[in-house]
């Protein structure tokens, strides 16, 4: 590349937005089933974007039109333990009648980009490319090894990305230790003195299931006890009002010390009230960490209105805090009652690992070096990522995805909501802190 050629002058900064915006617009909705356009589209550009900087991306489809793209970046020191950056391609979806701006178009406006997955987590997608882009460009290697992985299915279990490429191509992710990728690192403003990143270091386990009761079928018009819809009915409204018991972890209980120092006052998790009262936009995101959760999600029963169905099902969205999954399941099999048969139609562990070790140093390091008042502490995710998956391989995971926010965006509701978006100069802070955090890696 000669002197003179303006593309050795791009930077990180300069083209995460772009990119951020290129991969918004590539639909890659996931519902649950293979109904979705799927992710080869979008795992192509990726490939691509890693092609023109020297590396040799592979694209792995576990099933027609389920991709995802992964490549490997030699480091200085390649007898070092390597490092995983996983993010996934494929977003919840969007009714685009709802939102402010379509959630496939990836529009810039009010200093930030809008669209399905601006969060959630494209963002993150395009930071890591930023920053692997410009460091290839400019002959910065790593440390170590670097994989990258850009997977499919994140958002309905991970069985045809994370959870294929661990079962069907464990040698990918040879000689990785340790894992970084979405749903931490983000900021939340205590005060002009201090701002917190919240790191993920633990993840709820999940039962999502399927409740099933049987009835005997018969005319609408007849006097009729053995009514599934009525059994099925009672049972769900059991589970969706119940309030699972607070059970404080290890992580939870240092976040909320290290938010109670930050603030000046002690945080009672078992006055829930009170406690979340103070933690202001992440009130949502650590509510659902303090016990054990069951959401109804979907009903189905019937065919015609004068017909008394002999079934009724249910789906119940249930997740577990690490250690406490027999606690969740008797609990609700308690609140269901016998005659309601409960199965799941996907399942996965909790997780929790200790918040020390020289990558959590490095990620403290990086966020001060761009925010002098910056504390990273650990949470835990009320939700599950990938990192399941990758923990069968022994790779230990966090959530560091940085992002500096403003304190008055409601970044919780971001999550699978109307108008999901992300500040702009929040990206480009993101793309420095990654950098300076692979360095020190």
């Amino acid at each position: 590349m000669s002197e003179t050629d303006p593309a050795q002058t791009v930077t990180g900064e300069d083209e995460v937005v772009d990119l951020c915006r290129e991969l918004i617009r590539f639909d890659t909705s996931n519902y649950g089933d293979h109904s979705g356009p799927g992710e080869r589209a979008a795992a192509e550009y990726v490939a691509g974007k890693l092609a023109e900087v020297g590396l040799e991306p592979k694209i792995f489809e576990s099933y027609p039109g389920r991709a995802s793209t992964v490549a490997r970046i030699e480091g200085e020191d390649p007898s070092r333990p390597a490092l995983l950056i996983h993010g996934h391609l494929d977003v919840v979806p969007a009714n685009a009648a709802d939102w402010t701006h379509h959630p496939f178009s990836g529009e810039v406006a009010d200093g930030c980009v809008w669209g399905r997955g601006a969060v959630d987590m494209k963002d993150m997608d395009a930071m890591t490319l930023a920053v692997v882009r410009d460091r290839l460009r400019s002959g910065r290697r790593p440390p170590r090894d670097i994989v990258l992985a850009f997977l499919a299915d994140e958002e309905a279990g991970g069985t045809y990305g994370a959870r294929y490429l661990v079962d069907h191509h464990p040698d990918l992710f040879e000689g990785v230790t340790e894992a970084i990728s979405e749903v931490g690192g983000f900021s939340f403003t205590v005060s002009e003195q201090r701002r917190l990143y919240l790191i993920q270091t633990a993840e709820k386990g999940m039962h999502w299931m399927k409740l099933t009761v049987a009835g005997t079928a018969g005319h609408g018009s007849m006097i009729h006890r053995d009514n599934a819809i009525t059994e099925l009915s009672e049972a769900v409204a059991r589970v969706g009002r119940h309030t699972f018991p607070v059970r404080v972890t290890k992580t939870t209980r240092a976040f909320l010390d290290e938010l109670g120092d930050a603030l000046g006052t002690e945080l009672d998790p078992e006055d829930m009230e009170a406690t979340l009262a103070k933690l202001g936009g992440i009130a949502k995101l650590i509510g659902a960490t303090l016990g054990n959760t069951a959401n109804p999600t979907q009903l189905n029963a019937g065919y015609k209105v004068n017909v008394i169905p002999g079934e009724a099902t249910a789906h119940v969205d249930g997740r577990f805090l690490p250690g406490h999954e027999e606690e969740f399941l008797s609990d609700l099999d308690r609140l269901l009652g016998p005659n309601v048969r409960r199965e799941d139609v996907h399942s996965d562990k909790a997780l929790e690992t200790s918040f020390d070790g020289a990558l959590v140093e490095a990620m403290q390091s990086a966020l001060v070096a761009e925010d002098p008042i910056a504390k990273a502490v650990p949470y835990m995710l009320s939700g599950g990522t990938d990192a399941k998956s990758f923990d069968d391989l022994g790779i230990r995971g966090f959530g560091f995805a940085p992002l500096k926010l403003p304190p008055e965006l409601d970044f919780a509701g971001m999550f699978h909501g109307v108008d999901e978006r992300v500040p702009v100069d929040g990206l480009q802070f993101g793309v420095r802190v990654l950098d300076r955090f692979i360095d020190a890696s």
